[in-house]
């Protein structure tokens, strides 16, 4: 049997081979120096009782509350999705059987894709083993299948749009976050007749912040452009039925290519597109990320399905929703915790520092049995590490005032800065 030697120091009388692990050890060193060393916290979610959870240490457990959950709706723990999922392990088993080109299609899956055409008002809709494959694998396609193509990117887009864009091996340019003069200033310079695609978010997760998407499309059709919206952290969330800001806006019939994620709002995992048959069929027939990956299984599917259509009926949750987030807004300004108080659901409490990030997080999680992650490099800038909040339908006031409070009493012991005066974001 052939072993591959890793390290070979002493026994390497040349000195030509490179200390592979060594190599790697000192990248994770560097991380822990710098304060950005994750550890991940094993604990389980309790079914039923969602945002607590059960944190494990060793042989002990012990209850926690969570509050950095992209399950934004608790949809992962309803009764309906649960329902959904457990029926179809008995009725179709689990897996999916590999790729779609070759094992082909479950039924589920094919309702999935017609409730998410239907949800998003698009003739088509294809759905991804997660929302980074979805990014990576369309963007890319399109980026190769069109010819001369050039991809205007924002500044802030999640790392699954800029890698689908690497990949593209197509012309990209860079645009200030949602700065419209700046897109339209790069625009002028390419001719009508070239292929361009306007690749962009609607919430953008770090800040809270929102597009203006009305906007855009208005420049993207001024000057020929396709419109790529990311909507991962709008879908369930935004608008009459869930179908993210571009439908609360008034503009999802504007919008080419939809992308959106089974993972947060809908409390399941997958991604999908949504756009024209020709679109859609172009990147089920092209893209590597899709030919080349096992479906998702039908189970999953189901769930997502019971989850979408749920949302699509019931606008309690998102009402729900953002109640809590101005709520946590207000407790958060009373005492002074620097935040970005922007328009979305999601809270970004500003810390600054990654160590300081770190031991935040660890003393609220040791001394409160409150669990919040650093955000840090290479997430954020360096010297805008944070805390990314997220309070849930299911969050109620004795939950959100113990957290506050909790926080404050933190801040202070490690001497972080707050706001200047109450009522003031960061």
């Amino acid at each position: 049997m052939n072993t591959t030697v890793l390290r070979m120091g002493a026994n390497d009388p040349e000195g030509a081979t490179p200390d592979y692990l060594a190599l790697l050890q000192g990248s994770v060193d560097g991380l822990v120096e710098e304060g950005r060393y994750r550890v991940f916290q094993e604990h389980n979610r309790i079914v039923g009782s969602f945002p607590w959870s059960m944190a494990i240490a060793g042989a002990e457990e012990r209850r926690i509350a969570v509050w950095c959950s992209n399950d934004y709706l608790g949809m992962g723990q309803h009764p309906g999705v649960r329902q959904a999922m457990k029926e179809a392990i008995d009725d179709f088993g689990a897996g999916a059987g590999g790729t779609r080109n070759i094992s082909g299609n479950h039924g589920p899956i094919v309702a999935l894709e017609r409730e998410l055409a239907m949800l998003h008002g698009k003739p088509g809709a294809l759905v991804f083993g997660c929302g980074y494959l979805a990014n990576l694998a369309t963007l890319a396609t399109l980026g190769r299948l069109l010819p001369d193509c050039v991809i205007l990117s924002d500044e802030l887009n999640h790392a699954s749009m800029i890698q689908g864009v690497l990949t593209s091996r197509a012309e990209k340019r860079i645009f200030r976050h949602n700065d419209l003069d700046h897109l339209h200033e790069l625009l002028l310079g390419l001719p009508r007749e070239r292929c361009k695609i306007i690749a962009f978010e609607s919430v953008y997760s770090m800040d809270g912040d929102i597009a203006p998407i009305g906007e855009i499309v208005e420049i993207a059709r001024e000057h020929g452009a396709l419109t790529y919206l990311d909507e991962v952290h709008a879908v369930g969330m935004y608008g009459p039925t869930g179908a993210g800001v571009a439908e609360r806006d008034g503009v999802a019939g504007e919008i080419d290519i939809v992308q959106g994620t089974l993972a947060k709002a809908y409390g399941v995992i997958g991604g999908y597109v949504a756009a024209d048959r020709s679109i859609i069929d172009a990147i089920r027939s092209h893209a590597n990320g899709f030919i080349f990956t096992s479906a998702v299984p039908p189970a999953v599917a189901a769930g997502a399905l019971a989850s979408v259509r749920h949302l699509r009926r019931s606008g309690r949750e998102r009402a729900a929703l953002h109640e809590r987030a101005a709520r946590l807004r207000r407790l958060l300004a009373s005492e002074r915790i620097p935040f970005l108080d922007a328009p979305s659901h999601i809270v970004p409490v500003i810390v600054g520092d990654a160590a300081r990030c770190k031991a935040l997080c660890d003393r609220l999680l040791g001394e409160h049995a409150i669990y919040l992650q650093p955000i840090n490099y290479p997430t954020v800038p360096r010297g805008t590490e944070r805390l990314r909040i997220t309070a849930t339908p299911l969050h109620d006031d004795e939950m959100m005032d113990d957290l506050v409070t909790a926080l404050a009493r933190c801040w202070r012991e490690l001497q972080l800065p707050f706001a200047r005066a109450s009522g003031l974001s960061g």
